[in-house]
This record gives structure tokens, C-alpha cells and sequence, in this order.
């Protein structure tokens, strides 16, 4: 496949990223998302933003959750990697792969490419892979960045992907991330962790579950006119 970039034609590579093995996320990569996220990041953070984390005791000891939160900024992946005790594998749009300089830095985030347009084998392959390891998966069900205060487009997908993996759902609500600033102190940002909820072979029982645990945590409302998205546009927008 061919993309155009800057006026380049250029060989889209993102399929090797498609499907990962267990073996990826090893100890460099832990060690590397270590040092950006539960470092630099904190510090960011804890200097500009005022992180303030609550339900940290709702996480799960075994790495059989996935990490799902409402989405706001490209500033919340690696601010839920800097929180979260286990090292956490995000899904990212696949096109971001084909930019040189992202793709690396993604990669050795332990981010893979999906297609957001349709669940492929090779996604459930990967995910299956990461509960492998000592990692665990991150994935925004909103699939990409939406206006603060309101719940929308809310994708099935991932409570396919829990059923499959036998997964629960870790519904993780964000506020204030999509206020940028690099003043000290001038943001606040407040990271609610909810309660898992179990794998169910229906997945709307499981969507409407974290639909109203995102809006208990967020206070943000769901505008059911925007309804739920059949099929995912699951990605760590980065």
C-alpha cells in the first residue's frame, strides 16, 4: 500500500505492526515506557497539571482487564501509562505507522496498529498475546478524541475483544486533559479509576455498564443520539 506524505509517495509499513507477539513486550520496551511515562510524564503531570488519582484500589492484581477510558487528548495514553502499576499496550490507528518518527516512538511504547474500521484477526491475535505477558491492553471504546462533557460514539468493540480474551473491563474516567498549557500548576486533571465489570457474551450489557460508570466518574452525559458504534474506531489517538 502507498500513502502520500509531504508530497512523497511513500510504502505504507504498518501490517508488521498488526500483529505483535508476546515477545514484543519485553524488557526493553517495559523499561523504556517506564522511564517516558512513569518519569518524565509523572513529572509533567504532577508539575502543570496537578494530577489528582482516585480508585487505585479497584485495580485488578492479575493483568486479565482491559484498561478503557473515555478519551479527551493525545495527552491521555501516557498519562494512564504513568498511573497504572502494570505496563499497558494501547491500540493506535494504523496510518500513524506510516510517519517514520511517531512509528518508532509508538512502537517502543508498545503500541500496535489496528484498523478502525473493522475488528481483524490479527488485533485479537495481538490482544491475546499481550494477556500473555505482563502487560495489559489499553483502549479508548470512543475510539478517537471527543469534546469534553459528553459521552459519544461509543464503539461495541471492546466488549467483543473482553469476551473473547475473558477480560474484564476496567472503565477509567478522564477530566481536564484536553486543556493544554505548560504554565505550573495552571491545569487540573482528575483520573477516576471504576470498578471492573465482568465479561459478558452480550456486549451491550457491557457497553451500557461502562457507559454509566463513565458518567458517574466523569459527570459527563451521554447523548444517546450519537448512539454506540457497531463496529470499533478503537485507537490511543496519539
Amino acid at each position: 500500500m502507498c500513502k502520500m506524505y509531504g508530497g512523497n509517495v511513500i510504502v505504507s509499513n504498518y501490517k508488521k505492526y498488526t500483529n505483535r507477539k508476546a515477545s514484543v513486550y519485553n524488557v526493553w520496551r517495559t523499561l523504556f515506557q517506564f522511564i517516558i511515562c512513569k518519569i518524565f510524564y509523572k513529572i509533567r503531570l504532577k508539575l502543570i497539571y496537578r494530577l489528582k488519582v482516585e480508585g487505585m484500589e479497584n485495580i485488578p492484581k492479575d493483568n486479565d482487564y482491559i484498561v478503557c477510558a473515555n478519551h479527551l487528548s493525545t495527552l491521555d495514553p501516557p498519562m494512564l501509562a504513568a498511573i497504572f502499576p502494570r505496563r499497558i499496550a494501547f491500540m493506535a490507528k494504523q496510518e500513524l505507522f506510516d510517519i517514520p518518527f511517531i512509528c518508532w516512538w509508538i512502537d517502543w511504547l508498545g503500541t500496535f496498529a489496528v484498523n478502525r474500521e473493522s475488528l481483524e484477526p490479527s488485533t485479537i491475535k495481538t490482544v491475546m498475546e499481550i494477556k500473555k505477558s505482563k502487560w495489559v491492553l489499553g483502549l479508548f471504546p470512543q475510539g478517537t478524541r471527543q469534546k469534553p462533557g459528553v459521552i459519544s460514539n461509543v464503539s461495541k468493540g471492546f466488549a467483543g475483544l473482553a469476551r473473547i480474551t475473558k477480560c474484564s473491563v476496567l472503565p477509567v474516567g478522564l477530566v481536564g486533559t484536553e486543556k493544554a498549557t505548560h504554565i505550573p500548576f495552571s491545569g487540573k486533571v482528575v483520573v477516576k479509576i471504576g470498578k471492573p465489570i465482568p465479561y459478558d457474551k452480550n456486549p451491550d450489557v457491557v457497553v451500557n455498564k461502562w457507559v454509566e460508570q463513565i458518567q458517574e466518574l466523569t459527570g459527563f452525559k451521554y447523548e444517546k443520539d450519537l448512539g454506540v458504534v457497531k463496529n470499533g474506531r478503537q485507537s490511543a489517538e496519539l
